[in-house]
């Protein structure tokens, strides 16, 4: 199997039986999805989920929460991992919209990762989900599924090495389905530890070839 036929593949068989994949955390603003995929960094969707109604009842916007100082926000979000930490990028990362960006959640990664907490990860999220532009956030589930399934090549040691591959061979307008694809499937399918081969359609042919490549 070649690359190209590879990637037509694993792209035919998601866009029949996954037309709809979307992200799992729930926001209702650019400045919400930023809050919560800053939160969701090595927590599940679901806890975070738990927390950020309240959270963004009481700040909905950046304006709201630049007034709050990290131990405000930490009552909102105890229950996360590294809670502290978060609350202070919060906190910070919403001061800095306000006095840089006038709250308005900017377009572009280079303005997106002067926010304090976010990353290129974090902001490819944002650009890809709320903004819908081609960009393929790469989390542990994306590098690991690319990884498997011969997507990406050995020499892709980074999750920057990965999204560069990846972008240069799925279409612009799959880019951001494909990156929930990947992510569910390494979710719930081709975990780290013990991958549910029985249930991956890829595991005859796809992934087995990807490891003998």
């Amino acid at each position: 199997m070649t690359k190209e036929e590879r990637y037509k593949f694993i792209l035919d068989y998601f866009q029949r039986e996954c037309p709809n994949a979307g992200p799992q955390l729930h926001f209702g603003s650019a400045f919400q999805l930023v809050c919560a995929t800053l939160l969701s960094a090595q927590c599940t969707d679901k806890r975070i989920n738990e927390v950020t109604p309240d959270l963004f009842r009481r700040y909905p916007d950046a304006f709201s929460m630049a007034q709050a100082e990290p131990e405000d926000i930490l009552t909102y979000i105890k229950s996360v991992s590294y809670p502290n930490a978060k609350a202070e990028h919060l906190s910070k990362m919403a001061k800095r919209l306000v006095e840089a960006y006038n709250g308005v959640v900017p377009e572009t990664m280079e303005e997106l990762t002067t926010l304090p907490g976010v990353g290129r990860k974090t902001a490819n999220v944002v650009l890809a989900v709320w903004f819908n532009k081609p960009n393929m956030p790469v989390d542990t589930h994306v590098f690991r599924v690319a990884h498997r399934l011969g997507l990406v090549t050995p020499k892709a040691k980074t999750p920057f090495d990965v999204e560069q591959q990846l972008l240069k061979n799925i279409p612009d307008e799959l880019m951001s389905k494909a990156h929930h694809w990947l992510l569910l499937h390494g979710r719930y399918i081709c975990q780290s530890r013990k991958p549910h081969c029985e249930k991956c359609p890829f595991a005859n042919g796809v992934c087995k070839n990807a490891i003998n490549n």
